[in-house]
């Protein structure tokens, strides 16, 4: 069981910048292949970024190549820096946890956390 908790989102001006970080409590998490994903209203959620567990692979949604980088550290945390954000970019948030690599299914993900609120006005 992996629970997953969200933080870090918040009101941010077209062209700025957020961090998103996600702790989780399992002690397997090391275990896990590690995503984010995101959900607009009216849309479905979508994949933004993952990362492998030894965070020595890292792929990630086209809309957000080059502007948005996942990293995850050995205190079970994982991020979501987001650079050069917009008005599409907002969303909440998912942090996900998976025992697939290179996942970018919503189905491939087991466990999730509650998300948390990113919107960028123009």
């Amino acid at each position: 069981q992996v629970q997953l908790v969200e933080s870090g989102g918040g009101l941010v001006q077209a062209g700025g910048s957020l961090r998103l970080s996600c702790a989780a409590s399992a002690r397997t998490f090391g275990r896990y292949h590690m995503g984010w994903f995101r959900q607009a209203p009216g849309k479905e959620r979508e994949f933004v970024a993952g990362i492998s567990m030894s965070a020595s692979n890292t792929w990630s949604a086209d809309s957000v190549k080059g502007r948005f980088t996942i990293s995850r550290d050995n205190a079970k945390m994982v991020y979501l820096q987001m650079n050069s954000l917009k008005p599409e970019d907002t969303a909440v948030y998912y942090c996900a946890a998976s025992n697939r690599a290179q996942a970018m299914d919503v189905r491939d993900y087991d466990y999730w956390g509650q998300g948390t609120q990113v919107t960028v006005s123009s």
